[in-house]
């Protein structure tokens, strides 16, 4: 049977201590506190995509080849470096020759009624013929020793040929033994502004044999500096 408040003998529990309500508490935050970490301590960590990795991959391949292709454009743009630099050079070489083939033309052409002649000799053909003889060549290459000693001396060649024949095919002929001679003392490394020539056809004087008259006159012409 309760014993109600107002029996006899109840006794009333008396008022609870404050210290026992705070420990009470400190216990239940520390009992949740305690759960909660060993929640986070056993929860699954998540497995790492696979697909980021073969991104991953990717990518660094990609950089790579970006890498090797640096590489090589560098390696092309120190090539067109050097063949800017050898270009270069070669066009300032050609440039002093120009300029010494100018001023040895404009020398040429203020002294071309000044000079006088060394030497002269004649190179002879076969008929219809432009090819140079044994003879013929070693007569020009005596020119070209001369030439070379003799630094101002320049050169005149006069082409002909004999009558027979139209009159355009010889002076073509003559053209032609002309620039035979001129491309062998060219060949033998005489330039081209010491050399002067001129086609001038057939030979029409009946004293002469037709043997002589297939020829290229080569003068010696001194220069008066």
């Amino acid at each position: 049977m309760d014993r109600g408040l107002d029996h006899p003998h109840y006794r009333s529990p008396g008022p609870r201590h404050p210290v026992a309500g705070i420990a009470s508490r400190l216990a239940y935050l520390l009992l949740l506190g305690g759960c909660a970490a060993t929640q986070s301590a056993y929860a699954p960590v998540p497995a790492r995509d696979a697909s980021v990795d073969d991104r991953v991959t990717a990518v660094e391949g990609r950089l790579g080849e970006m890498n090797q292709r640096l590489d090589q454009v560098g390696g092309q743009v120190k090539r067109l470096e050097g063949g800017v630099a050898t270009a270069q050079g070669r066009a300032d070489e050609a440039a002093k020759k120009a300029e010494g083939v100018d001023g040895r033309l404009t020398r040429l052409w203020t002294n071309r009624f000044n000079q006088k002649q060394a030497d002269s000799l004649e190179v002879y053909f076969s008929p219809d013929s432009i090819d140079l003889t044994d003879a013929a060549q070693t007569a020009l290459l005596g020119v070209v020793r001369e030439m070379e000693a003799h630094p101002t001396l320049t050169v005149e060649l006069g082409g002909y040929t004999d009558p027979r024949g139209a009159l355009d095919y010889n002076y073509g002929l003559s053209q032609r033994r002309v620039d035979a001679v001129r491309r062998f003392l060219m060949d033998k490394g005489i330039q081209l502004a010491r050399i002067q020539a001129a086609s001038l056809g057939p030979i029409a004087t009946a004293g002469i044999p037709d043997v002589k008259k297939r020829r290229v006159t080569v003068r010696l012409m001194a220069d008066p500096e």
